[in-house]
């Protein structure tokens, strides 16, 4: 099954908004998604991973790749799965969820040292984001079993960045949370259809289910194309997709993860300046396309980036 297939069962118009029907279907298909490419349960003899609040009830689906020292703490790679309403959801977050799919295919062939933990959160969106029914904050403070090595969160990965000349570009916030990711972003091989951008996190704030992880100083990445006009939408619809670039991100999240796992991490969180990577990447990425929009800019110091990032978040809605 190709990513795009997921997406196709996963987004359909009956939404995947907690305790609906459509919900009831998703869950139902990452489950034998998982079953399907052999993965162990994180939890038990069973991925589903349940809980309550206030009396509604909630489903984490929690998968395991063990490592071959399992003494090792994990990375977790995660994406939600629930809509904010009945809307098929597209690139919120189904795209996410079959690039995480397609992350454990190729995962499960590889020698990994280090387990890994395949997160498919529920309860992310509103009236559940940021709240104690999140299901992100609820894996961390009643589900997991072991401190998290480092955590990489996926959410709008499926659309191209709505600016002319960054349409292949992608987002990747957090590498300043330890100075081991800058090291996996510098060698990371993104491929030929995908450019990536590292920026603080602080620029456009915790997204989505990466903020637990990063409120608890646990290194992590948050991966996203920001929003765009079908955000949120009824209009969010698989054929909007880029599937070409979610290959290339599930690509990405591959070898991201292979490497976090052969990374140092041990450095204080957010103790290092992240500067000079940044500006590398945007040196090589962003100031062509800012050139050709007939303006200059100069690139030198932490500053600098911060007016660089105010700028571009007026042509970007993030």
């Amino acid at each position: 099954m190709t990513i795009e297939d997921d997406v196709a069962i996963l987004a359909t118009s009956l939404g995947r908004e907690v305790g609906t029907p459509g919900h009831e279907s998703a869950r139902i298909h990452i489950i034998d998604r998982l079953t399907e490419l052999g993965l162990q349960p994180y939890i038990g003899r069973s991925f589903e991973a349940n809980y309550a609040h206030d009396e509604q009830n909630f489903c984490n689906l929690l998968a395991i790749a063990p490592g071959n020292d399992r003494d090792l703490n994990p990375v977790l790679i995660g994406a939600h799965y629930d809509t904010c309403g009945d809307i098929p959801g597209a690139d919120d977050n189904a795209a996410a969820v079959a690039a995480l799919i397609s992350t454990a295919e190729n995962l499960i062939e590889q020698d990994l040292e280090r387990s890994v933990i395949f997160a498919f959160f529920d309860a992310e969106e509103p009236p559940h984001f940021l709240s104690p029914s999140m299901g992100s904050v609820r894996f961390y403070e009643d589900q997991k079993t072991e401190d998290i090595y480092c955590a990489v969160i996926m959410d709008l990965v499926g659309h191209d960045v709505p600016v002319p000349g960054l349409e292949d570009v992608l987002f990747i916030m957090g590498m300043e949370s330890n100075q081991g990711l800058e090291q996996v972003i510098q060698h990371v091989d993104p491929g030929p259809n995908l450019r990536i951008l590292p920026t603080l996190n602080r620029y456009v704030g915790d997204m989505s289910d990466h903020h637990i992880f990063r409120t608890n100083q646990v290194p992590y990445l948050f991966l996203s194309c920001g929003r765009w006009e079908h955000y949120h939408q009824d209009t969010d619809t698989p054929e909007k997709l880029n599937y070409g670039k979610i290959e290339a991100v599930s690509d990405l999240l591959t070898d991201l993860t292979i490497n976090i796992s052969r990374t140092d991490m041990e450095d204080e969180f957010e103790g290092y300046d992240s500067s000079s990577t940044e500006i590398r990447f945007i040196q090589e990425n962003l100031m062509p396309v800012i050139s050709a929009m007939g303006l200059t800019f100069n690139l030198e110091t932490r500053a600098d980036i911060d007016r660089l990032a105010s700028m571009m978040l007026t042509y970007l809605p993030i």
